[in-house]
């Protein structure tokens, strides 16, 4: 195995302190040892995320992105000066790797940079995360069109328009107005929310659709938890803003489908959606509905029913689904994976151990 031998002892012995502890789910002891577990995936010489903990290739754009939002939710949480420096290390790395510029040829993927270099811009107020989210929304901006009714393509050479390349942008924008008040990106984020709602949603069930083609081909028999948290993520934003109640019932159809349709789940936690791109599917579901959690002022009833899953989930994985020689989580939440796991579906496990963590600071869990 890659990895560096003195990372294992201290992973094997989180995991060891966590296990034996008196509380059957220390949240905030798991969060610490997932968070750990990422170093496994670290490239010391060229200061950024790995494919998997055995692999010596980059884990691409977007995936580096998510593994920002990771170390910004362990550095919120800790205010650890270690993993500060590793978000400012990471931001070089990727931006050396990507041949000296933040553009790339995906939209979604810029959008996953842009939302996670604000979240870290919030964290430590270095300037430079604003600077690149600043880059990229431009840049974002040009990727709409009045083909297909609106929205953003997926790709720079227009092949399809995907919720993938709309949510995020959506919740970027939204956040974007949150912070600076500039009516333009409500703006953006109303028309690009509404072109999603009337092009790729299913109203009467809470289903996200994947894409149209650039033909206006729906791609209706995608389920992925990937775009129900993206929708969601978007509704529960203009909520936030507007506090019109037709925002927060979309989150909650959406959260709903997820949760109960059978399509999404599988003995009673998120299904398996398998390594590569999927593998990160559930990580940005659990993001989402967390915040819809904690920010949507649900009735208890369905704030109570949405945390005793997530729980589910977390309690699952922790006692299931993971390799504790390593603290490596598997793609199947409730089967353990072997000695090497893809960064993705590791960072899927990172963010639901630091929501619950989060769930646990709010007095939500014990």
């Amino acid at each position: 195995m890659k990895t560096n031998s003195m990372a294992i002892v201290l992973l094997i012995s989180l995991a060891s302190c966590v296990k034996h502890n008196a509380t059957p789910y220390n949240w905030y002891k798991i969060a610490d040892s997932a968070q750990t577990s990422l170093n496994l995936f670290w490239s010391v010489d060229h200061k950024y995320f790995l494919s998997s903990n055995t692999s010596s290739d980059w884990a691409n754009y977007w995936p580096n992105a998510h593994g920002l939002d990771a170390l910004t939710d362990g550095y919120l949480r800790t205010a650890s000066p270690s993993l500060k420096k590793q978000m400012s290390d990471l931001i070089s790395g990727v931006y050396a790797k990507n041949n000296n510029t933040w553009l790339v040829d995906y939209y979604d993927d810029e959008e996953w940079m842009a939302l996670a270099c604000l979240r870290a811009y919030n964290a430590t107020n270095d300037k430079t995360y604003k600077m690149i989210t600043d880059i990229l929304w431009a840049d974002i901006k040009d990727g709409w069109s009045n083909d297909l009714g609106g929205g953003i393509w997926w790709r720079k050479d227009k092949p399809s328009k995907n919720t993938p390349s709309n949510m995020p942008a959506a919740i970027l924008a939204a956040r974007l107005y949150e912070m600076y008040g500039d009516a333009a990106n409500l703006d953006w984020a109303k028309k690009i929310y509404s072109w999603q709602k009337n092009t790729l949603y299913a109203g009467s069930s809470g289903l996200v659709y994947d894409n149209i083609t650039k033909d206006g081909v729906k791609n209706t028999s995608w389920r992925f938890t990937y775009n129900q948290g993206t929708f969601l993520g978007a509704a529960l934003e203009l909520y936030k803003i507007t506090n019109d109640v037709s925002y927060l019932n979309d989150a909650i159809k959406a959260a709903d489908y997820t949760l109960y349709s059978g399509s999404l789940t599988s003995n009673g936690i998120l299904k398996d959606e398998g390594g590569g791109d999927g593998g990160l599917f559930k990580g940005v579901f659990i993001r989402y509905f967390n915040r819809l959690i904690i920010e949507g002022g649900l009735v208890p009833p369905k704030q109570k029913d949405y945390i005793n899953f997530q729980k589910t989930c977390a309690e699952t994985l922790w006692s299931k689904g993971t390799n504790k020689t390593y603290t490596l989580f598997g793609h199947a939440w409730d089967v353990p994976p072997g000695n090497t796991v893809d960064f993705t579906v590791q960072l899927s496990g990172v963010f639901l151990f630091e929501a619950m963590a989060e769930l646990k600071k709010d007095n939500l869990v014990q």
